[in-house]
């Protein structure tokens, strides 16, 4: 009985996980219309600290030297600043529905770089996997037509997959340290934060304190960043099949898509939804080699 309330639980917060994950889009693209990437990403970022600050002291340290301490700081420079000031960058320029299920290629990437990273080889059904998602970016880049390229910014799409090549890069060379994830996470963003301030401070400048900032930095920051980390993390470390716990991930993608055409009034082509398709195909078979999903899949 209390195998089957933990797994419930555990079902219950990949659930839980994967809605919130489902509202991002969504919220970037409302954010990005009043503050500028790097504002965005900023307070964002001061909301996410915040929440790991407070919840590392119920986690025992199990940092045992400062080079720990130095391999977390400098993956901070890929997450959260690099790779979130790219992919805000991308949703500057594309429409959510386009944005988003591009920024869903990163585990398809993941599968390419593993095999110069990590050694591994590619086999015909993970190969079928990557061509099929593939096929649904381009599908969804051109609308179909595949003799036109100029549908939406070229430097907008090419920041949204290479916003996948620096997630995948992040989770290929941080998921051999081993430093307990949530310190992993804090040391990052607190020594991200202040190069945030002064990337701002040189550019924009800071965001303003206003309702509007704080919505969407309580937005990005505890939703994508915070509570739906700590309670996909929750939910894989509670679950006794975490391959079938990560096919909830595949929701993820139409809920938003839904969200984005009913809060944002994108007119939603045929093409995207096809391209979709292809892409979770593809996510799909290669997802289902590898058995498990990190714990970040917007």
């Amino acid at each position: 009985m209390k195998i089957q309330s933990t797994e419930s639980r555990a079902l219950a917060c990949g659930l839980a996980a994967v809605l919130l994950w489902s509202t991002v889009a969504t919220g970037f693209k409302l954010g990005l219309q009043h503050l500028q990437p790097q504002q965005l990403l900023l307070a964002g970022t001061l909301f996410s600290l915040a929440l790991f600050t407070l919840v590392i002291p119920r986690v025992q340290s199990n940092i045992t030297s400062k080079s720990q301490v130095f391999s977390a700081a400098l993956f901070g420079l890929l997450n959260p600043l690099l790779y979130y000031l790219v992919l805000f960058e991308a949703y500057s320029r594309l429409p959510a529905h386009i944005a988003q299920p591009l920024n869903y290629m990163w585990a398809i990437t993941l599968a390419i770089l593993a095999v110069p990273i990590l050694k591994q080889r590619l086999n015909l059904k993970t190969s079928l996997g990557i061509a099929i998602g593939y096929i649904g970016v381009v599908v969804l880049v051109t609308k179909g037509q595949m003799v036109d390229f100029e549908h939406f910014d070229a430097i907008g799409i090419l920041l949204a997959l290479a916003s996948t090549l620096i997630w995948a890069l992040y989770w290929l060379y941080s998921v051999k340290q081993t430093m307990h994830s949530y310190w992993f996470l804090w040391i990052g963003f607190a020594c991200a934060t202040p190069l945030l301030v002064l990337y701002c401070l040189f550019t924009s400048g800071l965001p303003e304190l206003n309702t509007t900032t704080l919505v969407y930095g309580l937005w990005i920051g505890l939703i994508e960043m915070g509570f739906a980390f700590l309670v996909w993390h929750f939910a894989v470390s509670n679950s006794s099949n975490v391959a079938r716990l990560s096919q909830l991930i595949f929701i993820s993608p139409f809920i938003s898509l839904l969200l984005i055409h009913f809060i944002l009034n994108e007119a939603i082509h045929e093409s995207a939804i096809l391209g979709l398709i292809l892409i979770v195909i593809g996510l799909y078979i290669v997802n289902r080699r590898q058995g498990a999903v990190d714990s970040r899949v917007t």
